[in-house]
């Protein structure tokens, strides 16, 4: 039986969240979901979330998986929160380690902050498989983007993250600290020996001016055929010099700081200071 696929439009970051669902068992997963989060006021709000969660009472699913694709510089994980409503394990892939190494530093995150990924209930490997209800899954390793990125191979759906974007927007950015534009390039001839057929559920979208509508759903064989940065033909070094100097003209992501000092921390806000009260940190002249 095929799984489902349902997805949740966030407009403020332009990230998708996705329920995937075994029709059979009503077992499901959450992918990379997010928080509201107010840069402004550093308020928190479970509004989107809310209507996820509402989504799967209504469908008497049942939360397995709570499933991150990489530790988000875009959004804050509402991981927790899912977690605390419906249960599941929390999973990332197993280099967030080395995300949590770097960005512990970056941001001085003290010696409370543990760097052995213990945030998460699961940490996947290259090849490891799990299932959601009866429906196989297995996880391929595609950093680039990230240290730490992963692919969720779902049935005949594969969950990219911000690896690939719609074919007309092109690939991920690769100048974040442990980025690699040539393992991105690599990562993505990965996925692209999948099967053509293969349907690519995609983190974000951010829509061209010439489309009309936000779409986060296409497949393998588009993406070969048009995604304007890395179609069959381009090769490696035109790829990385084309992502390096794409990459000098991107601003950073609105949510960058405080999205990456929560998520590294599995979707958890800092501890409490003396005072009871929860601080995020800017650093100066860092990024």
């Amino acid at each position: 039986m095929k799984p489902e696929v349902a997805g949740f439009f966030n407009f403020p970051t332009n990230t998708i969240s996705y329920v995937v669902i075994d029709p059979k068992t009503k077992a499901c997963a959450v992918i990379d979901s997010v928080l509201d989060f107010s840069l402004r006021s550093g308020r928190t709000s479970s509004t989107f979330t809310d209507g996820i969660i509402e989504y799967i009472q209504s469908n008497k699913l049942k939360v397995e998986w709570i499933l991150e694709t990489h530790v988000h510089a875009d959004h804050i994980s509402a991981a927790p929160y899912i977690k605390q409503k419906l249960g599941g394990k929390l999973a990332i892939g197993a280099k967030i380690i080395e995300v949590q190494s770097t960005f512990g530093k970056v941001f001085n995150a003290g010696s409370d902050f543990q760097l052995d990924g213990s945030q998460f209930d699961v940490l996947f490997e290259q090849g490891d498989t799990f299932m959601i209800g009866s429906i196989p899954a297995a996880v391929i390793y595609t950093p680039g983007h990230t240290p730490a990125c992963i692919t969720y191979v779902i049935d005949d759906c594969a969950f990219v993250g911000d690896t690939l974007f719609m074919p007309d927007y092109g690939t991920a950015r690769a100048d974040f600290p442990g980025g690699d534009a040539r393992h991105l390039y690599q990562s993505i001839q990965k996925l692209f020996t999948l099967p053509d057929e293969t349907k690519l559920y995609l983190c974000h979208d951010y829509k061209p001016k010439n489309r009309d509508q936000f779409c986060w759903q296409t497949t393998i064989a588009k993406q070969k055929q048009l995604n304007i940065h890395v179609h069959a033909g381009v090769t490696e070094e035109e790829f990385v010099n084309m992502r390096h100097e794409r990459d000098k003209s991107l601003d950073l992501p609105e949510l960058i700081i405080p999205s990456i000092q929560v998520n590294m921390r599995g979707g958890n806000l800092p501890s409490p200071e003396e005072n009871g009260q929860r601080y995020l940190k800017i650093p100066i002249d860092v990024f």
